[in-house]
């Protein structure tokens, strides 16, 4: 987790064109000689804004200690990087981050990624996501 003035904050980056949601993923942690360990994808969100939809990618890392987490850095450099027990960072992140996280969690444990739609859990991926 990333700790942003006194506020818990899951790390984030903007995917850009031609980037996947991996590769996107090695630029909000610095300092990684190899790169962040991603497993997989274990959640995907949309939801339509007025002016767009704003998809969301959480990707699971493979276990990491405090050890690996000490040499990376957030792109945001107000961020400081923590290692917080789950009961922790669930309790203190803003209410509308939660259920994305509690969701991730679910998925990660069952071995399965969720896909929401406007917050509502769906049964498949939309096809042209599918792919990303």
């Amino acid at each position: 987790m990333a700790e942003t003035l006194g506020s818990i904050v899951l790390p984030v980056d903007a995917v850009h064109v031609g980037e996947s949601p991996w590769q996107a993923a090695q630029h909000v942690l610095g300092g990684a000689m190899s790169g962040i360990p991603v497993l997989r994808r274990v959640v995907l969100d949309q939801k339509q804004m007025r002016r767009r939809k704003v998809i969301t990618h959480v990707l699971a890392t493979a276990s990491m200690s405090r050890g690996d987490v000490t040499p990376l850095t957030y792109r945001d450099p107000r961020g400081e990087l923590r290692v917080l027990p789950t009961d922790v960072v669930i309790s203190r992140l803003p209410t509308m981050a939660r259920p994305r996280v509690l969701f991730a969690l679910q998925a990660l444990a069952i071995d399965e990624t969720v896909y929401l739609e406007d917050g509502v859990v769906q049964n498949s991926y939309p096809a042209e996501l599918a792919s990303q």
